[in-house]
């Protein structure tokens, strides 16, 4: 009997989500601006380069701030941590290796692949799509097809890099080459709600295999398609309660989507069936980023409680929560993490940055136990 017992309490303990990871904050970047608490520096995307080197952010302040990693992290050469244990602290302006002012406030912002992280995508608020050359600092290629509408998101396609989509309030997946001259012209189009507009708001590219682009929309469904033929989705992931904000592929068959009903869901996408909910972080209107470190099997989300939320995939409930929840403050009051990204480099340690609505950035550092 109590080899039984053991046994059950051992698969008991096994179910339970429990952290591998020790992660600590290891530097924390802000400006004046971020002391006001206004809001207008808001990060509202954050992406690593392909190749781990360099950090983009973007947001309403309407610039594209660059970052080279090795600056942001306290094991470079020279400088630990203090002897109280206290975080490095920067400043953007001298954070950053250079910026760029662009037209509008973006709402995504991508890495071309395959040009040795010289290329970066945008989004904006204005329904434009650009492409930046970082050596020149300019513009490259521009894009109006949206009708005016935010641009929510862009990605690139994998297997041909030059391919790109994005999506938008207009209620549309535009798919676009920059080779085909008229300023990027449509290759396909699709709008997933044919009987009325539902925003698009999240587009994701298979990364892995196959020509399979995703796209998550207000109507609170994941839409999957087949680029060979747009006219109808190869299939639909449907079972949140309100708009899906974000998808993320973590292997070649399965699919991470965010809503703002308060959770995330991990699918099979050849059943379309929900694999695991993960619940725990506050989310109900906001876009608070959504990133998945594949080597590791983690998700990291924001909150509108101003928190950061890290998920095993594995598990339901987080394994690591950063911040505390805001005491005495109602309703949407107080400030929220808007942005999360894991750098997709080594296996065993692991680095994840955080911006929030004050334009404050955090970089956090990790080790497997």
């Amino acid at each position: 009997m109590t080899d039984i017992s053991s046994l059950l309490h051992q698969d008991q303990e096994e179910g339970k989500a429990r952290c591998e990871w020790d992660f600590h904050l290891s530097t924390i970047i802000s400006s004046c601006n971020s002391l006001s608490g206004s809001g207008c520096d808001t990060i509202g995307v954050l992406e690593f380069d392909p190749c781990g080197n360099f950090l983009a952010s973007g947001g309403i302040a309407r610039k594209i701030r660059i970052y080279a990693v090795k600056s942001l992290l306290q094991e470079r050469e020279g400088e630990r941590r203090t002897s109280t244990g206290a975080p490095l602290a920067l400043d953007h302006g001298n954070a950053c290796d250079f910026f760029i002012c662009t037209p509008a406030k973006l709402g995504s912002l991508k890495w071309k692949p395959g040009l040795e992280s010289r290329v970066l995508g945008s989004g904006d608020y204005d329904g434009v799509v650009m492409e930046y050359d970082l050596e020149k600092k300019m513009p490259v290629f521009e894009r109006d097809e949206h009708g005016g509408r935010r641009v929510w998101s862009i990605d690139y396609c994998h297997s041909d890099p030059v391919l790109g989509a994005s999506g938008s309030d207009d209620g549309t997946m535009q798919m676009w080459d920059p080779r085909c001259g008229d300023n990027g012209k449509c290759l396909a189009m699709v709008q997933p709600t044919k009987e009325y507009s539902t925003p698009v708001c999240c587009v994701e590219f298979n990364p892995f295999k196959g020509p399979i682009v995703a796209i998550g929309c207000a109507d609170r469904r994941v839409y999957a398609y087949d680029m060979r033929k747009m006219l109808d989705p190869l299939f639909i992931l449907d079972g949140h309660q309100k708009a899906v904000t974000y998808i993320r592929f973590i292997d070649e068959r399965t699919i991470i989507s965010s809503s703002i009903d308060g959770c995330l869901k991990m699918w099979n996408a050849e059943d379309q069936k929900v694999l695991r909910t993960y619940k725990g972080h506050n989310n109900s209107r906001r876009f608070v980023g959504l990133s998945v470190w594949k080597p590791g099997g983690l998700i990291c989300c924001g909150s509108e409680s101003n928190q950061v939320f890290v998920y095993d995939k594995r598990w339901g409930e987080p394994i690591w929560v950063y911040g505390r929840e805001p005491i005495g403050l109602t309703g949407h009051d107080h400030g929220f993490v808007s942005s999360v990204c894991w750098q997709q480099k080594d296996e065993n340690q692991c680095t994840l940055v955080a911006g929030d609505s004050d334009g404050v950035l955090r970089v956090f550092s990790g080790k497997g136990r």
